[in-house]
């Protein structure tokens, strides 16, 4: 496939990345109010690159003898206990702040000052400053690239507590049952406890992250800890404090991670995590993610099978708000012809809510052209729908360049707006901490405390309530049901982004849309909202039941992982059984939606899709994870063009606005478009459609939906009733239709007055 919006890309980056002179100390232009997006991009992060010190030579553990070497060993019955450490676990010391790391880590995290000290005392000279910010990624445990056969530990109080719930950030199931706990926690409170990760190659270890156990009711985290490393799961090498094993300060509290480097990188393929001291009142529980470079080994056909590797030129890192405003600005310089940049509204920090939109005539809605919307951010922390957003409009960009045929008509079919931060408020408090050190929630809520996603007015309840009393559909109709009067009040407890969608989905007819989450892997339709009281689990179907099961399905089918049956479950949900896809409410309920609210007062069917188990994965994981996604989210954006579409005309052929289109069989209907077009989601078959609107008389069509991509063309022309041609006529002459009440009861004044 041609490469030459690619090339053009790289071009404009390289020479985007050299700052002008004029532009100041810090290389950044001044923003000019009357234009959004007008700033020189840099590729260069907005702090002073220090000069490299050398790193300190890698300690590696003597390698096993014989032809087995590198493979795992049977276990001794029972460990050696670790010798007593001669330096003894000391006062907690305060923890400093890592610089935010440039373009591998992108995070601030805490260290303890310990590791910095030995690497003085065992080298003379501190550890390289550099050496934290460039480091190396995570192993993948969180990203369970770690499989559970990877992980080991010396014992555990049960299967849900078992060392392959010891990864960084697992989340506890409802009840913390037997199968799905916060941690791994080791049977016994000693020191001959350990949990230890297979790296089944030899890697440059570099750190270690922990955190204690997910629990509602208990608090366990481990306080101290000692590292060990070996080549053969037999003899093991302890990370040295001088002369004596080195005391890694652990976790103050359960939630919050706590990183600590090892005071020179070890190479050897097993890690252990030796828990020394552990909370008074808990048990020794943690969860951990472990940094390490593989060494590359091109004779192991297994991590060369493995391996996933992209062909796409994108720009594969995490971007803060400024560098997403820049970012958009470049694809919009390359393509400007069928991009705009717009904004929604502002934060409550003040931050524009860009979107890009995508077509061949930006900036206007086509007749008969349907819009489609990705809305990614909604919770601050949730990072990777924020990238894969940013990449896809990238890819968009070059494979329209390029040619690619499928692209182009998607672009010139289809008005596409991408919103890739919808709370950046959030995301920059999660950038802060960066992709390992954020934790499950820093960044999750806008900066006054709400969670966007279930901040939408609740038209649920009223829909059903309206059913229950059966005033459906002659008071309460059964879409484009009215937001209520206190939800609109400036006293009500409503994001500023909140009212800047609704304003944005007001505005713009959507037929199709999804918005991107993370910490599961799955897609979620509503209805999200349970309709039984008191429950907190149950399916709750739409009278959209089948073509939202279908939207879903088409997302999850085409990722690469979604579907597939030997993929481990993020947390405690297995989704398999539905084929990655779960209706909202049967898995949690939540009142005020965005999906639910988009769909009882737009047109819109919207979905949401959880598009990783990490919520914010490191860099090294970008080119991967847009693989993974790619082709979903292409997919996903044809689905708009299946069903229904048409014209509502009158006899003049002029366009009828806010025309009912209604589908029998179907308790949902939709309203046609300002031009009177509209389109209506539906999977293949015959339907009957009916077109009606205020003063005309109805019409009604059978329409025919095939398996094809392409909607079918429905339209209707109406004629007015008798009633509104009189109404009209009289109106054109100045005169007003007789009251034909109010005229007996005068003729009857008349004639008992010529009687008397």
């Amino acid at each position: 496939m041609a490469r030459r919006g690619a090339a053009a890309l790289a071009l404009a980056l390289a020479l985007l990345a050299v700052t002008p002179a004029g532009v100041g100390a810090q290389g950044a232009a001044v923003e000019d109010p009357d234009d959004d997006v007008q700033e020189t991009w840099s590729l260069e992060p907005s702090y002073a690159r220090p000069e490299a010190k050398p790193e300190p030579e890698p300690f590696s553990p003597p390698l096993p003898a014989g032809p087995g070497a590198g493979e795992r060993g049977p276990r001794p019955p029972q460990p050696r206990p670790p010798k007593k450490a001669t330096t003894k676990p000391k006062k907690a010391p305060k923890r400093e702040k890592l610089a935010p790391s440039g373009k591998n880590i992108n995070r601030k995290g805490v260290r303890t000052k310990s590791s910095e000290k030995a690497a003085s005392d065992d080298h003379g000279i501190p550890l390289a400053h550099d050496a934290v910010r460039e480091g190396c990624p995570p192993l993948g445990l969180e990203t369970l690239k770690i499989t559970d056969f990877q992980l080991h530990a010396s014992t555990s109080k049960r299967y849900g507590l078992g060392a392959h719930r010891g990864r960084l950030n697992i989340q506890a199931g409802i009840n913390e049952n037997d199968f799905y706990d916060g941690a791994w926690c080791a049977g016994r409170n000693d020191l001959h406890q350990w949990i230890e990760v297979d790296a089944r190659r030899l890697t440059k270890f570099t750190g270690v992250i922990t955190q204690g156990r997910n629990s509602l009711w208990l608090s366990d985290w481990v306080t101290s800890y000692k590292v060990m490393v070996s080549n053969d799961s037999h003899t093991w090498a302890t990370v040295k404090n001088g002369s004596g094993d080195m005391i890694f300060e652990g976790n103050s509290e359960k939630e919050i991670p706590v990183l600590n480097e090892l005071p020179v990188p070890m190479v050897a393929r097993y890690i252990r995590i030796n828990p020394q001291s552990w909370f008074d009142n808990g048990s020794i529980c943690m969860r951990m993610e472990i940094l390490g470079c593989p060494l590359p080994d091109p004779n192991n056909y297994y991590h060369r099978r493995n391996e996933m590797t992209t062909t796409d030129d994108l720009d594969f890192k995490h971007h803060n708000y400024k560098e997403m405003r820049q970012l958009m600005k470049v694809v919009n310089e390359m393509c400007p012809n069928i991009t705009r940049i717009y904004n929604i509204g502002k934060s409550h920090q003040g931050l524009k809510l860009y979107a890009v939109e995508i077509s061949d005539h930006p900036g206007e809605h086509e007749v008969g052209e349907p819009e489609f919307h990705y809305i990614a951010g909604a919770h601050g922390n949730e990072v990777l729908g924020r990238e894969l957003m940013l990449l896809l409009m990238q890819f968009l960009c070059q494979e329209y360049l390029a040619g690619n045929l499928r692209i182009v008509r998607l672009v010139e079919e289809t008005r596409i707006h991408i919103l890739p931060s919808l709370n950046p408020d959030g995301y920059e408090k999660a950038y802060e901490g960066g992709s390992e050190l954020g934790g499950w929630s820093l960044g999750r809520w806008t900066h006054d405390g709400i969670d966007i996603n279930n901040n939408f007015p609740d038209l649920n309840t009223l829909l059903w309530e309206a059913e229950d009393r059966q005033n459906i559909p002659r008071k309460v109709p059964n879409h484009y049901i009215a937001i209520p009067e206190w939800f609109l009040s400036e006293n009500a407890t409503v994001a500023v982004e909140t009212r800047a969608v609704i304003a944005w989905m007001e505005k713009i007819p959507f037929v199709l849309g999804g918005n991107l989450q993370g910490g599961e892997l799955v897609v979620a339709y509503p209805y999200d909202m349970v309709r039984s009281l008191w429950k907190t689990q149950e399916h709750t179907p739409t009278p959209d039941d089948h073509v939202f099961r279908w939207l879903a399905y088409s997302y999850a089918s085409t990722h690469r992982l979604m579907t597939d049956a030997r993929r481990r479950v993020c947390h405690t949900e297995d989704f398999q059984k539905e084929d990655g896809t779960v209706n909202g409410a049967s898995w949690h309920t939540v009142a005020g939606s965005l999906n639910d609210f988009s769909y009882l007062h737009t047109n819109c069917f919207e979905l949401s899709i959880y598009v990783g188990c990490d919520k914010y994965p490191h860099e090294s994981e970008l080119p991967e994870e847009w693989e993974n996604n790619r082709e979903s989210l292409i997919v996903f954006m044809e689905q708009v063009h299946r069903g229904i579409k048409g014209l509502v005309r009158d006899l003049h052929g002029k366009g009828i606005p806010n025309a009912v289109i209604s589908v029998e069989g179907v308790n949902h209907d939709i309203r046609t478009a300002s031009d009177g077009d509209y389109w209506r989601l539906l999977n293949p078959g015959e339907y009957v459609v009916t077109a009606k609107a205020e003063g005309f008389t109805s019409s009604t069509k059978n329409c025919m939906v095939g398996y094809d991509m392409g909607a079918t063309q429905c339209d209707f022309t109406l004629s007015k009733t008798n009633l509104a041609r009189i109404r009209e006529i009289m109106e054109k002459f100045g005169k007003q239709p007789v009251s034909l009440p109010a005229r007996r009861l005068k003729l009857r004044g008349r004639k008992r007055r010529q009687r008397g």
